[in-house]
């Protein structure tokens, strides 16, 4: 792991996950799909804001229990609760966990016994609405894919694109990385035909495609620019107007990336990747503490991962995995 990397994990405020607030929260759908959300009371934090119904776990309850009592005393429902959607972790400006499960069942109609606001929305309205920090990240675990494609360096133009179309369709993927640096540099106008190619059948399948690093090139695509890290440094004129994503190593790029709104980010490495001899990666714990600083973004977790770890991903804050060898095949 390179110093300046190490050096930002080992100064992660770790005791603030211990010392952090453990809130549950469901996802409540009605027969249209519509999803449940309810305004926060004044006198409250973040009053006015709304949220997803639930609330603190208590001493000696399970997150399933507690938010079986919450959603009882809050809405008057008995819920089964079901599946973990995503745990997010928030440092500021209050440290708390909020663990979100699907809500498979209800009995009664909900009713606001706390005097708060209800309001049923649809899934593609809910980023409308104002939410406190951390449900940000909730909005996108329910909408935004949830695995990214990155492209390895093409060695043969049609065979690279025959396989980009088989990961697509083998994994379902909806949101690729156009990535060929070493190609790109050596091959500038084959790279643009051929990242012209993959974007125009990306966009034809309904899959959200990005471009890594090349502003002109993301522009003449139409598609969106994935930042290098190293690009965060300084904001460039020529992003203007176009959808940002960035790949960030350290907390002080997570806030590059907020700040320029980007869409998404990629944090890691978590674990060594074949790509990366030689860089230890930074694993689980730092990736939540760093991923804790920055509530409001979709975080997608980066290197050496498959969607075999997308479970213990989804409960570290991670928004989904992004990834190359778990989805391509030559």
């Amino acid at each position: 792991m390179p110093l300046r990397q190490w050096q930002e994990v080992q100064a992660l405020p770790r005791t603030a996950r211990l010392k952090s607030i453990h809130v549950v929260a469901g996802v409540i759908r009605d027969v249209r799909g519509r999803i449940l959300l309810a305004r926060r009371t004044q006198g409250r934090d973040l009053a006015g804001r709304w949220e997803f119904p639930g609330g603190k776990v208590e001493a000696g309850e399970t997150p399933e229990q507690a938010l079986q009592r919450e959603l009882q005393e809050e809405l008057g429902i008995d819920a089964m609760v079901g599946a973990p959607i995503i745990a997010v972790p928030q440092h500021a400006p209050k440290a708390l966990v909020l663990d979100v499960y699907e809500i498979k069942s209800y009995r009664h109609a909900p009713r606001g016994l706390d005097g708060q606001a209800l309001a049923w929305v649809p899934p593609g309205k809910l980023a409308q609405y104002p939410m406190p920090p951390a449900d940000g990240p909730v909005v996108a675990a329910l909408l935004q894919p949830d695995r990214v494609l990155i492209t390895p360096e093409p060695e043969d133009a049609g065979r690279w694109l025959q396989s980009l179309q088989a990961a697509v369709v083998c994994h379902d993927l909806r949101r690729v990385q156009l990535r060929a640096p070493i190609f790109a540099a050596a091959h500038p106008d084959a790279w643009r035909a051929l990242a012209g190619r993959a974007s125009a059948w990306l966009r034809a399948q309904g899959v959200d495609a990005w471009i890594n690093g090349d502003a002109e090139l993301a522009r003449e695509l139409d598609i969106g620019l994935h930042l290098r890290a190293s690009q965060l440094a300084s904001t460039h004129a020529e992003w203007t107007g176009l959808r940002l994503a960035a790949s960030c190593h350290s907390t002080a790029e997570l806030d590059a990336a907020t700040a320029l709104a980007c869409a998404f980010a990629f944090l890691g490495p978590v674990n060594k990747t074949r790509s990366h001899p030689g860089i230890t990666g930074i694993g689980w714990e730092a990736f939540r503490e760093m991923r804790a600083h920055v509530p409001a973004i979709p975080v997608y977790a980066l290197g050496g991962l498959g969607m075999e770890d997308a479970a213990i991903a989804r409960r570290h804050g991670a928004q989904g995995i992004a990834a190359i060898r778990a989805f391509w095949s030559d």
